[in-house]
């Protein structure tokens, strides 16, 4: 055999080397460029729903968690995508931040990831009505989405014995009735009901100001019970413009020592003891049946409120009934108010 014979073989050889490991490259980059693009595609939206779902992302929650949580979701397409997003951009997964977020299917993961990397958390505003007792704040939270252990425990007072709000509370009233400053507060997942609260007690103790207490006593009244007939009014009124007018009923007649002679009072006994609404039922709220102001306030209060007991009308009037169409008629005489009842009460005098 000649030397160019075998010489062919070997170039016949090496060739085929070379084109078997051509063809294994050209598949690793064909298998590259399939594993990119199902890599990509798998970034893209999932839809372009516009809608919008709360993910909560809990402290300590790891990278693969989170994937799978959004994954189940459908608000991203792959989990594993975002995984290797995240572990092919340097620190991305030291960056992921606890929180409520409102994440949509029509956003890419990149910027879903950078959403959750970024701590844009979506917030809910939590609500304390005036007007409202303590058992109806509390019902008002748990619809919130607290839990009622977390309720309960935030409502007990001594834990915020620190706060300035506090300070006018009675030692012997283990009860936040009153205290609470109807406003509305930033919730998110991680909020615990007791921060509402204390920023609630934070707002009531910002409108006890120096001069509105000041006020307040010169009425001849403490702060308490200065809050505690605000709580009265806010009941009994519903027109602003006549509120200063009640406020100043209800001085005069306490000055006088009549009985405040408050439906809203006796309701209110009833209610907290668990029995059906009474204007009869003998409580130590009841001021249709106890001269003097109840222990503690009947519900949470609002600034107009607390503004016509520290400013009220100069008036002599003794007495006012809520008519029908929503005025309020003062008069000087239990004759004179008798005739006002009959002639404007009746859906809501109950007759």
């Amino acid at each position: 055999m000649s030397k160019y014979a075998t010489g062919d073989r070997k170039r016949r050889r090496v060739s085929r080397v070379w084109l078997a490991g051509g063809g294994l490259v050209g598949l690793l980059l064909v298998a590259l460029f399939m594993g990119y693009q199902a890599y990509s595609m798998n970034l893209a939206p999932v839809s372009r729903d516009q809608r919008t779902e709360v993910v909560v992302v809990l402290p300590g929650s790891g990278v693969k968690q989170i994937a799978n949580d959004l994954a189940a979701k459908h608000i991203i397409k792959s989990s594993w995508a975002l995984e290797l997003y995240v572990y092919t951009h340097k620190d991305l997964a030291k960056k992921f931040q606890a929180g409520s977020y409102a994440l949509s299917p029509s956003s890419t993961t990149r910027d879903i990831v950078a959403t959750l990397t970024r701590g844009d958390v979506t917030t809910r505003l939590v609500t304390i009505l005036p007007g409202r007792r303590i058992d109806q704040v509390r019902a008002d939270l748990i619809n919130d989405g607290f839990t009622p252990e977390s309720v309960d425990k935030a409502l007990l007072p001594d834990q915020y014995a620190g706060m300035a709000a506090l300070a006018f509370k009675p030692s012997n009233v283990n009860s936040l009735e009153g205290l609470l400053w109807p406003d509305s507060f930033q919730k998110d997942a991680s909020t615990d009901p007791s921060q509402i609260i204390r920023q609630s007690l934070d707002e009531t103790a910002s409108h006890l100001t120096p001069a509105v207490l000041a006020e307040i006593q010169a009425q001849g009244l403490t702060p308490y019970q200065g809050i505690i007939l605000a709580s009265i009014v806010e009941q009994e009124v519903a027109n602003p413009k006549d509120r200063a007018q009640a406020a100043q009923v209800f001085l005069s007649r306490l000055r006088s020592d009549i009985s405040l002679g408050s439906d809203p009072t006796a309701k209110y006994g009833s209610i907290i003891a668990g029995k059906p609404v009474s204007l009869t039922y003998d409580s130590p709220d009841n001021t249709l049946l106890n001269k003097g102001l109840p222990p503690t306030p009947i519900s949470t209060i609002s600034a107009g409120v607390l503004e016509a007991v520290s400013q009220p009308a100069k008036t002599d009037w003794l007495f006012f009934v809520a008519g029908d169409d929503g005025t309020t008629h003062f008069s000087k005489t239990l004759e004179e108010h008798q005739a006002l009842t009959d002639k404007y009460c009746h859906k809501l005098c109950g007759r």
